[in-house]
């Protein structure tokens, strides 16, 4: 392992004034988003959608420093027979490859979820690295509710993350860390804040059991939130202070730096809380963005699926790609959503 280059790529993974374009959406979620815009979801019009995004070329060269791809994205070409990982070459940023295999029931556990795809991940792994990537992805679901999360689903999920983590950098690929607490519940921002705090001290210290490089990862969490159905939601000053005080608390100054899922919250809520963080300040690693929906709800609207409407949805990813590469670089204001409106 090669811990100077692992670095190297994971700090151009953070670069300041850009973040990560989350465009993984498995066949089964992008059939969803597809369904609201009234688009079949075919193996050409997912690569059609994808293609508009990394041929968007203002977006990918100023504001975007990688794109997570799925299995069946990294294999495709572009129309004109361009394979679609050299378009987010040329453009300058990283193609990365999302490698788990979704979630599973935890047995004994009702209600929690493990993340499966280990088996054979050292096989697979060279095999994305030939084809161009250069970090990978792994997402944990830890839910919050009555009687959970349970210290078994914690630490499972904490362990595979790691051993996935381990594996990544034994194959030259950077791992994002992603261990998701949902944002569903009734609960409050402190129970968010509290769970929080406890899967991702577990997290570190499986990393560091499994002799994980600090230096050769970047952490993708959550942000400390209220939950969509609790009656009390928490300010966008009160998020930006309870995020940066727990990742503080929780993450190691040697991570090169932190790119936070949306995890549902609306565009304009993900971009706010990310300046909000910044304008705090005083930050001891990198703080951007790899947002999957809140990139990309505008630009699928505006696209509809439709070859004539491929200007108007490049537009709406640049704007919401340029919105928050200002956020985290804590430059953003709400009149610039409306002036370009």
């Amino acid at each position: 392992m090669n811990l100077s280059e692992l670095n190297k790529i994971a700090r151009a993974m953070v670069a300041p004034g850009k973040g990560i374009l989350a465009a993984d959406e498995s066949s089964g979620t992008i059939k969803k988003r597809f369904d609201a815009i009234k688009v079949e979801s075919t193996e050409e019009s997912r690569r059609d959608y994808r293609e508009m995004l990394f041929r968007a070329t203002e977006a990918m060269s100023k504001y975007v420093s990688g794109v997570i791809l799925y299995d069946e994205t990294i294999w495709q070409n572009a129309k004109d027979g361009t394979p679609l990982v050299k378009l987010i070459e040329q453009a300058g940023a990283i193609p990365g490859i999302k490698v788990d295999e979704g979630t599973t029931a935890l047995p004994a556990c009702p209600g929690e979820l493990v993340t499966k795809g280990l088996d054979k991940l050292a096989e697979r792994l060279p095999k994305y690295y030939e084809r161009g990537a250069r970090f990978a992805k792994w997402r944990a679901v830890i839910d919050i509710g009555a009687g959970i999360p349970t210290r078994t689903a914690i630490h499972v999920n904490a362990h595979a993350l790691a051993r996935y983590a381990a594996l990544c950098q034994a194959a030259q690929i950077v791992p994002i860390v992603e261990p998701e607490v949902l944002m569903d519940g009734d609960h409050d921002i402190d129970r968010c804040y509290e769970v929080t705090q406890r899967v991702l001290n577990k997290t570190f210290q499986e990393l560091r059991m499994q002799r994980v490089e600090l230096e050769g990862m970047v952490l993708k969490p959550n942000m400390a939130v209220s939950g969509k159905k609790c009656p009390k939601q928490a300010s966008v000053a009160e998020v930006a202070e309870k995020t940066v005080r727990l990742l503080k608390a929780c993450v190691p100054a040697a991570v090169p730096g932190i790119a936070f899922l949306s995890g549902g919250q609306s565009d304009e809520e993900a971009t706010a809380h990310l300046n909000a963080m910044h304008k705090i300040g005083n930050l001891p690693w990198p703080l951007t963005f790899s947002y999957g929906r809140a990139l990309q709800a505008a630009p699928q609207k505006a696209w509809a699926g439709k070859a004539e409407n491929v200007a108007a949805g490049q537009r709406a990813f640049t704007h919401r790609a340029r919105m928050n590469a200002l956020a985290s670089k804590g430059e953003w204001a709400t009149e610039l959503e409306k002036k370009a409106a």
